[in-house]
């Protein structure tokens, strides 16, 4: 029997409770499908640095770089200023790890609700992926003249090519293997950044020669914000930089029904990922058993198809779908159910 070897790290406010959920849907996904899970659990968070100091300690590190995949929480504390536990663990962890790629599928379950009029199912059913490691994101830039009237401030989008072509490349293969539209549209700003979005539209067309089964777009990203609105039907798979890939996902989780049910992964495709519901740490809902538990589970379902164990992660959303249907609102505290009964329903589906 397989066993997979995952690093947990339940961190701030909700955190806990929602991956408490998704760990159980993994061993029953286990036990019906023929394979083990262990898990390690690490404690990094606002609680850990508020006491000690430390974000992201190397032995830690260390030890997170064993495992097959990470499942993460949430990170954020009202205690903590904001960008600290942001930078220093979530980024860190990604550039760590080199996890080039953020992967987003936005997809509207039967009997969610979207904010838009007249889409349904069959409309919002495309994936997002984002360049994880480089752009503004990389850190490059500084001040000048700091605190006085005089300051500048500069933030440098850092785009190499390598990091945009394996992220293209990635884009490729992946719309292949999703084999729905079979069609990639790069989303950029030619006309503004004409530098960074130069190398990456060259990339972009470059590689595309040797996928001449895999129909190309090129959209600025102000028309892709305005095409996921008006028809996301459009979209199958969208390929782009860190900044704007961050920006369009929290507008495809509202589309997809909000973050209750939005989930992503943060991808190295020959190495550690890591997989995390997209919403925040929800402190307020810390230890009430009142928070939506299915995003998380939707991670761990992401999880278990990047390991290999794609009979289980299709049966878990399947499960994830036949839930959604049972729930009053996807809402915390309005769901008609507890955290914890949300992630039974999930089981009882599964089995």
């Amino acid at each position: 029997m397989k066993n997979y070897n995952i690093g947990v790290i339940p961190g701030d406010g909700t955190g806990p409770e929602v991956t408490r959920e998704a760990i159980k849907v993994l061993h029953a996904a286990g036990k019906k499908f023929g394979f083990t899970t262990d898990q390690e659990y690490f404690n990094l968070g606002g609680e850990r640095y508020l006491k000690t100091g430390e974000i992201l300690p190397a032995s830690e590190l260390d030890r997170i770089k064993t495992k097959q995949a990470i499942l993460l929480g949430a990170i954020g504390h009202p205690d903590v200023k904001p960008g600290i536990l942001e930078t220093g663990l979530l980024l860190g962890l990604r550039f760590s790890l080199d996890q080039y790629i953020n992967l987003r599928p936005v997809k509207l379950f039967p009997g969610v609700e979207t904010p838009l009029k007249n889409k349904g199912a069959d409309d919002i059913d495309f994936v997002v992926i984002r360049e994880n490691t480089e752009g503004l994101y990389a850190g490059g830039g500084g001040f000048l003249k700091k605190g006085t009237p005089d300051e500048v401030a500069i933030q440098e989008s850092i785009n190499t090519r390598k990091g945009v072509e394996r992220c293209i490349r990635f884009a490729f293969d992946y719309c292949r293997k999703r084999n729905k539209r079979k069609k990639l549209t790069l989303c950029g700003k030619t006309n503004i950044l004409t530098f960074a979005f130069d190398l990456w539209q060259r990339v972009f067309y470059e590689v595309a020669k040797e996928y001449p089964d895999i129909e190309t777009d090129y959209a600025h990203v102000d028309a892709v914000c305005m095409w996921m609105v008006k028809n996301p039907e459009s979209f199958d798979v969208i390929v782009t930089d860190n900044m704007f890939g961050d920006i369009i996902t929290d507008l495809g989780a509202v589309i997809q029904g909000g973050m209750g049910i939005a989930a992503g992964g943060n991808v190295n495709p020959g190495g550690v990922s890591m997989y995390e519901p997209i919403g925040g740490s929800a402190p307020k809902y810390s230890g009430k058993n009142i928070i939506n538990p299915l995003a998380a589970i939707a991670a761990a379902q992401m999880m278990l198809e990047q390991l290999g164990e794609e009979e289980a992660g299709q049966a878990v959303e399947n499960a994830i779908m036949a839930t959604v249907l049972k729930l009053d609102s996807l809402s915390a505290g309005k769901m008609g159910y507890s955290t914890s009964q949300v992630g039974d329903l999930v089981v009882e589906s599964l089995q």
